[in-house]
């Protein structure tokens, strides 16, 4: 680690410790060079995978759009906030297990309908219907059926 002081790169570690959340370490250094002391903070840095879109087109996965996804399907509805976190926590989860470094954008939406499936179906049917461009209401009939 380099010294934030002098610029060494031979640091000591004196002290560990685990953050109070758990999710980095706190470390206590003492230089080499110049003997000063510094805390540096280790935390893990996982991705989700590349979003691969129907045009051929790449982004970054955003939770962001994940959510307007949700409240859009969720508007006016008796869904709390709390819930809808959680599902948004769980497909994050997902993909993650998943350890693929792309993974076309037609699986989230997937996951958001299946999400949206177990949370409120008026929401459901909403989101399929854009989702799966509903030509008619044969389509809607087919959906609401499968419910």
């Amino acid at each position: 680690m380099k010294c934030p002081f002098c610029g060494a790169m031979d640091s000591q570690v004196i002290d560990s410790r685990v953050s109070e959340t758990g999710e980095s370490i706190r470390r206590r250094r003492r230089c080499m060079g110049c003997n000063r002391r510094f805390t540096t903070y280790e935390t893990l840095d996982i991705r989700p995978p590349q979003l691969v879109k129907s045009n051929g087109q790449r982004e970054e996965y955003s939770a962001d759009k994940v959510r307007v996804s949700f409240m859009r399907a969720l508007h006016k509805r008796p869904v709390p906030v709390e819930r809808v976190d959680a599902a948004i926590e769980r497909i994050r989860q997902h993909l993650l297990a998943l350890g693929e470094r792309e993974i076309t954008s037609r699986q989230v939406g997937e996951m958001v309908m299946e999400e949206l499936r177990h949370l409120d179906k008026v929401a459901y049917v909403r989101f399929a219907s854009v989702y799966r461009s509903f030509q008619d209401l044969d389509d809607f009939r087919d959906v609401i059926r499968d419910l």
